[in-house]
């Protein structure tokens, strides 16, 4: 049998290493692409010590010539789109490189299956954040998006595009509705990582103080290790499906903070309300955690709970790792990182 080639955008992100990582064990040949100013994201790859088992091609998935050329070198049984500017608060300051990366790069790697190989399979990284103000307890494959911020609008777009481009020109295209997923390779820059680095440097005496916007906000989250293999599974079924890929339990960011503070065995009390919220060490009776509204975002998304049934009867795919558990493996993780002085 053939070795099956891969290709993985954004392979250098958490979710694209984790890929990577699964498809090797599984026999692939991966290509991965990587923005020029995303060099340094490789860690992850080196972390997982399989940077040198994938071929890297320097290209942006705006850049539809330079995808061109890479899809007439490979040929390529499937591909995996996963690059994004993907930060939801950013999206607000910069929507235009939003929409031509999310949007845009989206149509161009469809546009290229369509004119040069309709056999490749293509999985469409999609987000709850396209739900937005839904109005519903719990969001399916059915429940009608309202995006609440330019990143949740391009995304909307390109679920949307590869729908079209399945019923229209019968290429094997789905979308993956993935909830919030976790790690310790999850950028600094999202919340759950902000915070279980954040208060392990204020365990080890490296930081002081943690400034966090809407602690009230509740979202779904999953371990990310465990919502890669849905990923695969979309790509082996007989007719290509859109599903919603989710733990089915909903949390809030305080919920998070204080599973992580019990980890570390802090002791905490919570005071003031609002803007005035602390988190204050008892022992040492200063705060360690403040609410500061540069952080909020201009229009929020309060709950997102996903209901990931569709995926558990056809692809039979279970979360395996509850949030208490994933919790434990980031904090574990960012530990060792800290008294290494590794971030």
């Amino acid at each position: 049998m053939n070795k099956k080639t891969a290709l993985i955008t954004g392979i250098g992100g958490q979710d694209g290493s984790y890929l990577a990582e699964f498809l090797l064990k599984k026999n692939y040949k991966i290509v991965g692409i990587e923005r020029r100013s995303g060099e340094r994201s490789n860690w992850r790859l080196k972390k997982l010590a399989i940077f040198d088992k994938v071929i890297m091609e320097d290209s942006d998935i705006k850049e539809i010539g330079n995808l061109i050329r890479i899809f007439k070198k490979y040929q390529f049984n499937e591909v995996y789109n996963l690059a994004a500017q993907s930060f939801v608060k950013s999206s607000f300051d910069n929507p235009i490189e939003t929409y031509q990366v999310n949007a845009i790069g989206t149509l161009n790697l469809l546009e290229i299956i369509r004119t040069q190989n309709r056999n490749t399979k293509f999985y469409q990284a999609s987000t709850s954040e396209m739900f937005g103000e839904h109005g519903k307890k719990i969001q399916n494959e059915s429940t009608n998006f309202h995006p609440r911020s330019p990143y949740a609008s391009a995304k909307a777009f390109a679920h949307h595009t590869v729908q079209n481009y399945r019923e229209a020109f019968k290429i094997f295209a789905v979308s993956g509705i993935l909830f919030n997923h976790e790690s310790p390779l999850r950028g600094e820059e999202f919340i759950t990582r902000k915070i279980s680095l954040g208060l392990t440097k204020i365990k080890c005496g490296k930081q002081k103080v943690l400034k966090l916007g809407n602690i009230y906000a509740k979202r779904d989250w999953g371990y990310a290790k465990d919502y890669i293999e849905a990923m695969w599974k979309m790509l082996q079924i007989k007719s290509p499906e859109d599903f919603v890929i989710a733990s089915g339990k909903m949390f809030s960011v305080k919920d998070f903070i204080n599973k992580c503070i019990k980890i570390l065995k802090i002791k905490t009390l919570w005071t003031g309300k609002g803007l005035n919220e602390k988190l204050i060490d008892f022992e040492k009776n200063k705060p360690i955690i403040i609410i500061d509204k540069k952080f909020f975002r201009p229009s929020e998304v309060n709950s997102l709970k996903g209901d990931s049934t569709k995926a558990k009867k056809i692809l039979k795919w279970y979360p395996k790792t509850n949030l208490d558990e994933l919790a434990k493996i980031m904090i574990n993780s960012d530990l060792e990182r800290v008294n290494k002085n590794q971030y």
